[in-house]
């Protein structure tokens, strides 16, 4: 119970603290976003809060339900920890600076930004890159587990 404790006080420091100083380093501004801009009620919408906040939810929460409980079986803290980490430094902080790039360049994505500012030619190998790390995510989504699991329960399944 208090490495749980510990847990959320790191994450609510990171938050005000962290968050803070990625602001601070961003800038933000009160522009208005594509969804309110480029409303089409397809791919630029403007949604209700909880929605925004459950969309959020699932993306960070994705795989963690499956290889969260299977990695602090195998690893103990030391998962624990990374999920703390990993999600003050590096997943909240991409998602941030990704959506307000987003913003700030009229809702495109990725691979758009890369054309713009890098080139076409960059941009179609950054579309290739995309399909094959979605590919190799989910192989892994479906392996990992397999093999951890295989481990714990001492087959030789795969």
């Amino acid at each position: 119970m208090v490495s749980f404790v510990i847990s959320l006080v790191a994450l609510v420091l990171g938050y005000l603290l962290y968050g803070k100083f990625v602001a601070h380093v961003f800038g933000p501004d009160d522009r208005p976003t594509p969804a309110v801009t480029k409303a089409d009620g397809v791919d630029f919408m403007v949604l209700p809060s909880w929605k925004i906040f459950m969309i959020q939810f699932l993306n960070i929460a994705g795989t963690g339900p499956i290889f969260g409980a299977i990695m602090g079986a195998w690893y103990g803290p030391v998962a624990y920890l990374w999920i703390i980490f990993g999600c003050i430094f590096a997943g909240a902080m991409h998602d941030y600076m990704s959506g307000m790039l987003s913003i700030r360049n009229g809702g495109a994505g990725l691979p758009e930004l890369v054309g713009k500012y890098l080139g076409g030619r960059t941009k179609k190998v950054m579309l290739v890159f995309s399909v094959l790390l979605l590919m190799m995510v989910g192989a892994v989504f479906v392996y990992s587990p397999a093999i951890i699991m295989s481990g714990i329960c001492n087959t030789d399944a795969f």
